[in-house]
């Protein structure tokens, strides 16, 4: 799952950023809060981390133009203001919840697992499943025939949007777009390199083979070949 944090204190943005990447997130940073807005408007986030001090734009003013652009992304607003009154106007002004400074890192995962929770449950389901392979996208577990298959966290998302369009051809394209957010080819091996890594995580002790390659064309994720 993709976050934005949008932090300019690169001490406090390079602790969060390991935690995050660390648990399997994949992890936008900026430090500006108009390029912060501009960047959420651009591009797909499953979160957003929000601190409310911030240059050009305040971590408020963004949630507040991401709100009435009819964005219903999850925000957690990080703020050293936390008095009841600061509190309430984060909230009204659109985040999710609020988070004070200085805090844990252990409460601040926490609290990213909850509101993704809260989200994928109103929003997508929070288990994909072709065949008997089966992923919980919150504990983020992957198991095949009830055994548990260990994936890095690129794997992890590769599988994720496989899961999402069982059945559709994939192309290359598609994959570096969605998964490595790259909008160009770097004419590498980057895609199958990985596709062959997950094909060997998911398929090499089972039966049927579940990830296909469609000669010329990509992708695809089925019980049958």
């Amino acid at each position: 799952m993709r976050i934005l944090l949008v932090e300019d204190d690169r001490e406090t943005a390079s602790h969060v950023i390991s935690g995050l990447q660390q648990a399997g997130y994949e992890v936008h940073h900026c430090i500006d809060g108009r390029e912060a807005l501009t960047t959420a408007r651009e591009q797909s986030f499953d979160l957003l981390i929000v601190d409310r001090m911030l240059p050009s734009l305040d971590g408020l003013g963004i949630v507040s133009q991401l709100r009435a652009d009819g964005s219903s992304t999850p925000v957690l607003v990080l703020s050293a203001l936390g008095t009841v009154d600061h509190r309430v106007e984060g909230l009204k002004a659109g985040g999710d919840d609020y988070l004070v400074k200085p805090f844990s890192l252990a409460e601040l995962l926490a609290r990213v697992e909850a509101l993704l929770r809260r989200a994928v449950g109103s929003s997508a389901a929070s288990r994909l499943r072709v065949g008997d392979l089966e992923m919980d996208r919150i504990s983020r577990r992957v198991t095949r025939a009830g055994r548990e298959i260990d994936l890095t966290a690129r794997e992890f998302q590769l599988l994720e949007f496989l899961l999402q369009h069982p059945g559709q051809v994939i192309t290359r394209t598609m994959l570096l777009e969605s998964v490595w957010d790259l909008h160009f080819d770097p004419q590498t091996n980057l895609v199958d390199v990985h596709i062959s890594r997950l094909r060997q995580a998911i398929d090499r002790d089972f039966s049927p083979p579940l990830l296909h390659t469609v000669r010329g064309a990509g992708y695809v994720l089925r019980e049958h070949s």
